[in-house]
């Protein structure tokens, strides 16, 4: 067996002058081996990213019971929104020399002094952080360590401050201690519900390129093993021999794979993934999977070179190929995909927008059985389709005549394309219907739209009122206060919320066309999720508060007025949706119970501009008050990047699975030209044009690509349509992008026949029909 092994692996890298074409096949079969790996050993690392990212939170977790001999640290966490970014600040101050150190920190900042994470740093020495810059003032004096960070993009600010004035906040903890079990590995539903897919569409054309890199080359080996048998080599040898050719190739892209994961991995760190960035040193694949990869990769090579031989009989005086064609077993192919539609159909039995278990696991397993399915059914499709085709062009009968007689590699290998098509279509889809449901309530602006939003107490809002008056850029600021509101009785009905202010502040909400002190407007559907609907005008209800425990305590209890105006939720900005709009003079002197002041600030330019403005005025409260942006504005920037990203990253996985499946589509032209060589010289020699047999070796390509384009678009919008539902989103398909992806797979096509025209050139030349 040693030896057998051994002659395999010398005919990898020998064989005297077909040498170059099984360099060649090496060459692919390492490619595709590496690229596979390097695709695989970072997802085997997901576990131990998710281990250490839990670890490090649940070390940061604070303890707040007092314990023997340790000083409390009083703490008040602080976040602040910069309009498109956020910075969480931790406000400290030990109340005595034995309080404990936050982890990343050597030592608790003094007052007037900043601690930043690395990526604090990069923002607040931006441009857009110089509002926050100037909220937090202070010096930096070091740097937070990986203890004190979950991820690498983790924008986290301490700030030092005194004991004094941060023991009279609400909102401050005395902290003695940090650390917790971690929470464990959770898998999360609905992710893998749309990374099942995903994995699907990145892996399958992969793993289709190494089984079709693995068998190029496939009559000159064999005629090479039937060498072989006539000196004496039996048929179980020829096997080995062949296993271990493709051996060679597995082993090498095992390790080419491996390097490039190791090269490639300190630049995780420069990757920002919607926001996020990683640390390099945490993608470490795990052993057991790492085992997994490392025998089930290379045996795919191997079994692929294998089992290209069950129809073939090497004997010493030759290769005798099995003319009929073996009857396809269709019930594997047909229970794949049944078992994926009846598992997306399950899910339509559920509610829409439900996020259970069972259905996201049903969701992930169908999308991904229902991909796999459609690409084992395109063979048995083409082949039935193609077996009734008749007449037609010469370029056309030659085609579809070298397709009836096989057609199940070419299939095969366009099965990548398939799935890429059918995946994008999923993921755009996706991507459009995300922009659309997150665009809508926004679409309304006043003519001088909210810049900023300041919340604080009474004395804080007064002071930034002052502040904000005498601003550059700010026009007008406009009060408001918001309040609790519930139906009168146990407290099981109706709740909502309220904002209080004049007919101007209102008026920078929502479109209420004619208003006067007194009046009383409801926007949108004012129901909850629970289906319970507002009580009716002149009904009671009652205000009320929420305890340190959490319990509600009940306030004054008020009439609604007999009559309340209709506002629709299209003509009032989206944070407002579903609430009471109410004028002083409606409430006849009653003052709700836990009410919070909110200032609306407008001015001259830019949104941002006007926030950025807002920011820097109330810079001297730093931490004692709230600033906001509109949200209308900021979720519009937020979704704009997002929607770039995901667009980004889609197109650069498409692109990039798509040219592995070309390359495949490529690598099967080039070997049936070769394996055709003397038939295509001989129908040359009988006055055949090369443009026909360019033509027709074009129309052989593309027949299956037709076919596999039209089961992709229906595999497509078949995973889609659930997938939507599941995450409660409208359907928006996007023609313009089937397109574009259809239009992709045929020019894939297109360059694949091209490239391959030198070569039928040559082979088509009468010099070829010699014979040694």
């Amino acid at each position: 067996m040693i030896r057998d092994l051994l002659l395999g692996l010398r005919l990898a890298v020998g064989g005297g002058r077909i040498s170059g074409q099984a360099l060649l096949r090496l060459a692919m079969t390492t490619l595709g081996v590496a690229l596979v790996v390097a695709v695989l050993l970072p997802a085997a690392s997901i576990n131990t990213l998710v281990s250490e990212q839990d670890a490090r939170e649940a070390a940061q977790v604070p303890q707040v019971e007092p314990r023997p001999g340790v000083d409390p640290l009083y703490r008040l966490d602080w976040f602040i929104d910069g309009g498109d970014d956020y910075l969480r600040a931790v406000v400290v101050a030990p109340d005595g020399p034995n309080a404990p150190v936050p982890p990343g920190l050597d030592r608790i900042p003094a007052p007037g002094e900043v601690v930043v994470s690395p990526a604090a740093a990069d923002y607040l020495a931006s441009p857009a952080g110089e509002p926050a810059r100037a909220r937090i003032g202070g010096t930096v004096v070091g740097e937070v360590g990986k203890a004190g960070l979950g991820l690498a993009s983790d924008r986290v600010v301490y700030v030092g401050d005194t004991a004094e004035r941060l023991k009279g906040e609400d909102y401050t903890t005395p902290v003695y201690g940090f650390g917790a079990e971690p929470d464990g590995l959770a898998l999360d539903i609905t992710t893998a519900a749309f990374v099942a897919p995903v994995a699907v569409v990145l892996l399958l054309p992969l793993l289709i390129f190494v089984t079709t890199a693995s068998r190029m080359g496939a009559a000159q080996r064999e005629r090479r093993l039937a060498a072989l048998r006539l000196l004496g080599v039996s048929g179980r040898q020829v096997r080995r021999i062949a296993a271990a050719e493709s051996l060679v190739g597995a082993v090498a892209g095992l390790v080419l794979g491996g390097a490039l994961f190791l090269a490639l991995r300190p630049l995780i760190g420069h990757l920002d993934l919607f926001g996020m960035r990683f640390f390099p040193e945490d993608f470490v694949p795990s052993w057991p999977l790492v085992v997994v990869i490392a025998l089930l990769v290379p045996g795919l090579a191997v079994g692929a070179a294998i089992f290209g031989l069950r129809r073939t009989i090497v004997e010493p005086l030759g290769v005798v190929r099995q003319g009929k064609p073996a009857r396809r077993r269709m019930w594997w192919r047909w229970s794949v995909a049944a078992l994926g539609g009846l598992l997306m159909a399950g899910t339509l039995l559920a509610d829409e927008r439900s996020n259970a278990t069972p259905v996201g696991l049903a969701l992930a397993a169908g999308s991904s059985l229902l991909l796999i399915g459609v690409a084992a059914l395109l063979p048995w499709a083409v082949e039935k389709l193609v077996a009734g085709l008749r007449g037609g062009t010469p370029a056309w009968q030659l085609a579809v005549r070298r397709l009836q007689l096989e057609s199940g590699t070419a299939s095969r290998v366009v099965s990548g394309l398939v799935i890429v098509l059918a995946g994008a279509i999923l993921i755009q889809t996706l991507v459009g219907a995300v922009s659309a449901t997150e665009s809508e309530g926004s679409r309304w602006q006043a003519a001088t739209p909210v810049a900023a939003q300041v919340v604080g107490d009474d004395e804080q809002v007064d002071e930034a009122a002052s502040l904000l008056a005498g601003t550059d850029g700010i026009t007008a600021v406009h009060e408001v206060v918001a309040a609790p509101l519930r139906a009168a009785g146990d407290g099981s009905g109706w709740h909502g919320q309220v904002l209080i202010g004049d007919c101007a502040a209102l008026a920078s909400r929502a479109e209420l066309g004619t208003c006067a002190d007194g009046d009383v407007f409801s926007v949108g559907a004012l129901r909850e999720s629970s289906g319970l609907a507002m009580p009716e005008p002149g009904a009671r209800v009652r205000f009320y508060s929420y305890g340190g425990d959490g319990e509600q305590t009940d306030g004054p209890q008020w009439t609604l007025p007999a009559e309340v105006r209709q506002v629709p939720a299209d003509q009032a900005a989206r944070e407002v949706s579903s609430i009471l709009l109410v004028t002083p003079g409606a409430l006849g002197g009653v003052t709700p119970s836990d009410a919070e002041r909110v200032l609306y600030v407008t001015g001259t330019g830019a949104p941002a501009r006007v926030f950025e403005a807002a920011s820097l005025a109330v810079g001297p409260l730093s931490w004692e008050v709230d600033v906001r942006p509109a949200l209308a504005v900021s979720d519009s920037s937020r979704l704009d990047e997002t929607t770039r990203t995901m667009r980004g990253m889609l197109l650069v996985a498409s692109i990039f699975v798509l040219a592995v499946a070309a390359l495949s589509l490529l690598m099967l032209s080039i070997e049936q030209i070769v394996e055709r060589r003397r038939p295509l010289a001989a129908l040359s020699a009988a006055g055949v044009p090369l443009s026909v047999l360019a033509r027709g070796s074009l129309w052989q390509n593309a027949i299956p690509v037709a076919i596999g384009v039209v089961l992709a678009v229906v595999a497509g919008i078949g995973i889609t349509l659930p997938t939507l539902r599941y995450a409660g989103l409208s359907l928006s398909l996007d023609a313009g992008l089937i397109g574009i992806v259809c239009g992709a797979a045929v020019l894939a096509v297109l360059a694949a026949t091209a490239l391959t025209l030198p070569l039928l050139r040559q082979v088509t030349r009468l010099d070829g029909l010699r014979a040694e």
